[in-house]
């Protein structure tokens, strides 16, 4: 290992014991277009438009508007099944765009604004994710509640908070679009399946935790969302607790928990679980009336304004020292909408035997927040509980997101009064009954079982999440993602590979008894390609596999000899 032609043998040499021909060098601009074709391109977007002149402008059409590829050949009996499916969604819905935005401690109104904004899925929709039902998730609410907080309160100053909001918005869809159009989707697959059951598990545990406010009647709450912080604040202010609003909700919780164990015996009960939020609020609002609990401890959305989502392009904030703010908030909220919303349709994608285009739903995503922020809309995504609902409800287009969203801007027109009387413990029940859905413990047993370091990975992100914050969670999940890419190239296993007998099949020898040496023939198997920061690592490490091999056989020999 020590001579320098052994370690780098000229080409005439090789081509004399490989007797394989040095292939020709190719021009530097050839290799150059192919790597970055491989790169960014893998999936040769363009190969459809390499038709007739005629043929490609109609391509182009379906390609920017894909609602233009299946509405030729749509029926009415595709009809019949997203109809059926847009009002189930659209049930489910109403009540979580309610929730989600007094989680961001925005108006309840915006909630439903924002659904109308998923009628867009069915034009930008392209038939791989039809059954994806998007609009404002949890985390992202979450997360814009509490990155904006801490510069502007929401209760002493609603209207900058408000437009705030907006302005992450913008940035998070100019974000998301930016990536899309740059074809760096592939920075999304830094966040492994690990860190994304973590970091989502972490999440949805600090969501929970924030819903004790509403399931308590506490009218002050911390604004951080560690546990610690949450926890001092709760029994700090144990003199506030309202039995009333606890005993409402644990009663609300427990009926939509139920119902989503009756949903999970078979797929036909699927409706149980999606209608459950709009009965638990129409129940809700039908006890307060009748018992007037506002007046004892319950306190309720109260008016609702109706009317269509009113233009907020000019309450966009671009300058200081507001603009910083949202420019944070809206690229980490972008990068876990756009995480969740991919993981999302991967996810159908499997179950549907197709495959989607990250770099394409980017694009959608970003136009979508982009629409959202000049409409008084907030943060959209691909959510994976109405999108569960909407694939069981037998979805066959994106036709059932544009129901849902004429559903809900009929709601917006003439029904938002009858949401006064909603009491907010109802919406902290709806809320956590999602949450606890994205806690997959089962996936982070299977973790453990098959990869350990994948499985403190997962860890990482939970808790960093929980006892740090969203962000600090976020930042450790990367972090983690990227240390785990760069361990596997700079110090990549190696193994031994031995011949199963009777057959030309090689496999480890560590977890394959069976398998026996070739004599004569050292195999070693590497599981990363040779790069310049593990050559020295693996020149050393196959060094030491050929002398612990030399030590085996010596002390074989002398075991021959003896005998």
């Amino acid at each position: 290992m020590g001579n320098a032609d052994a370690a780098y043998p000229t080409a005439a040499g090789t081509e004399r014991w490989c007797r394989v021909p040095v292939p020709p060098s190719r021009p530097f601009l050839d290799t150059f277009r192919a790597n970055m074709k491989e790169t960014f391109f893998p999936d040769d977007p363009f190969r459809q438009f390499r038709q007739e002149r005629g043929a490609r402008v109609i391509l182009g059409l379906q390609f920017f508007l894909p609602i233009l590829q299946w509405a030729p050949s749509y029926s009415f009996n595709l009809f019949k099944s997203d109809l059926v499916a847009g009002i189930t969604i659209a049930s489910l819905a109403i009540p979580q765009g309610i929730s989600y935005a007094k989680l961001a401690n925005l108006p309840p109104i915006l909630g439903l604004c924002t659904f109308e904004l998923c009628a867009a899925a069915g034009v930008r929709d392209d038939g791989e994710l039809e059954g994806s039902g998007g609009g404002t998730v949890a985390v992202a609410s979450l997360l814009i509640a509490s990155m904006l907080g801490k510069e502007v309160s929401a209760a002493e100053n609603p209207g900058l908070y408000l437009h705030l909001a907006f302005t992450a918005t913008f940035f998070a869809g100019v974000f998301e679009a930016a990536l899309g159009l740059l074809r760096l989707g592939f920075i999304v697959d830094f966040l492994s399946h690990a860190t994304i059951v973590g970091f989502m598990a972490g999440a949805a545990t600090v969501v929970c935790l924030q819903q004790l406010k509403g399931m308590l009647g506490l009218e002050h709450f911390t604004s951080s969302t560690d546990l610690i912080s949450v926890v001092e604040s709760v029994f700090a202010q144990t003199h506030q607790w309202r039995w009333e609003s606890a005993l409402l909700g644990c009663c609300f919780l427990f009926f939509l928990l139920l119902t989503r164990f009756f949903s999970k015996r078979g797929p036909k009960f699927f409706w149980v679980s999606a209608a459950a939020p709009l009965t638990s609020v129409i129940l809700g609002s039908l006890l307060v009336f009748l018992t007037h609990a506002e007046n004892h401890g319950v306190p309720v959305i109260g008016y609702l304004k109706k009317g269509l989502n009113p233009p907020s392009m000019t309450s966009l904030k671009f300058s200081p020292p507001y603009m910083m703010v949202a420019l944070k908030t809206g690229v980490i909220t972008g990068i876990i909408a756009l995480a969740e919303g991919i993981a999302v349709g991967r996810s159908f994608a499997m179950f549907k035997n197709y495959h989607i285009d990250g770099n394409k739903e980017m694009i959608a995503f970003g136009m979508m927040n982009i629409a959202g922020s000049f409409t008084s809309c907030y943060l959209t995504t691909g959510p994976f509980s109405r999108s569960a609902v909407n694939y069981n409800a037998g979805c066959k287009t994106a036709m059932s997101n544009v129901v849902m969203a004429v559903a809900v801007m009929i709601t917006l027109l003439f029904l938002t009064p009858l949401f006064h009387y909603t009491p907010l413990v109802v919406l902290s029940a709806i809320i956590i009954s999602a949450m606890l859905g994205l806690i997959d413990y089962e996936a982070a047993i299977h973790l453990w079982h098959v990869d350990k370091v994948d499985f403190c990975v997962c860890l990482g992100a939970y808790f960093g999440v929980v006892f740090g914050s969203v962000e600090i969670g976020l930042v450790i999940a990367v972090a983690i993602s990227i240390l785990r890419v760069l361990l596997f190239i700079a110090r990549p296993r190696t193994t031994v590979l031995g011949n199963i007998p009777n057959s030309m099949i090689y496999r480890r020898m560590d977890q394959y008894p069976l398998a026996q040496s070739v004599p004569g023939v050292f195999i070693l198997q590497i599981d990363s390609p040779i790069y310049f920061a593990n050559a020295s690592y693996l020149r050393e490490r196959i060094s030491r596999w050929i002398d612990d091999e030399e030590d085996k056989l010596r002390i074989k020999g002398r075991q021959v000899c003896s005998m």
